[in-house]
């Protein structure tokens, strides 16, 4: 019998483990998840660089840009302008333009993707307001550029190689600076927890 309770205990030891590991592969699903995206361009993610393109074609591309705010973000946000036609390889900077129409400061940070999806793995960003969180003063604006460029690879590529307009959209969230106080219910506040 004395066996069968360390068979018991080594079960119930694998499978607390599991739980953990579990718990574990939830929490880093989404980082692993985003970071899959950035690397593969799947979904419409941008890439990410470093340095600009050593290569710019004859051909040109049109990239349109949109704008979205979600619920609870009392921002205007848009595109300075909503167009422009460049050279493939060829590195340009827009702008868009974000005001905090609220009587309170709030912040926010963007997501984006580009459509169609498979221009996403040749979208490549070197400057980008996506990659910090923004922060408005009650009637405060801001211009917030992109950086971006073209990969001339995406002629190559059976998928993309007849795209001829691409479009970059951005929605911005509202980011939880601070944790509402609860009320108790002899009227004192007490911490959000």
């Amino acid at each position: 019998m004395g066996g069968n309770k360390v068979g018991n205990g080594r079960i119930a030891f694998l499978c607390l483990a599991g739980a953990v590991g579990m718990v574990g592969v939830s929490y880093a699903a989404v980082p692993l998840y985003e970071l899959f995206c950035q690397v593969t361009g799947y979904g419409g993610t941008t890439q990410r660089v470093e340095q600009i393109s050593d290569r710019i074609l004859d051909r040109t591309i049109k990239v349109r840009f949109d704008a979205n705010t979600s619920d609870g973000l009392n921002w205007e946000f848009e595109p300075v302008q909503r167009v422009v036609e460049l050279r493939i390889g060829e590195t340009t900077q827009i702008a868009y333009r974000a005001d905090n129409n609220s009587t309170r400061a709030s912040s926010g940070q963007a997501t984006f993707n580009v459509t169609p999806q498979a221009a996403g793995a040749y979208f490549n960003k070197i400057d980008c307001f996506c990659f910090t969180e923004t922060e408005l003063q009650p009637g405060e604006g801001m211009d917030m550029p992109v950086v971006f460029f073209v990969d001339p690879a995406i002629v190559d590529a059976p998928e993309t190689k007849n795209i001829n307009t691409i479009t970059l959209s951005y929605t911005f969230f509202p980011l939880e600076t601070e944790k509402p106080l609860a009320m108790s219910a002899t009227g004192e506040r007490k911490s959000g927890g």
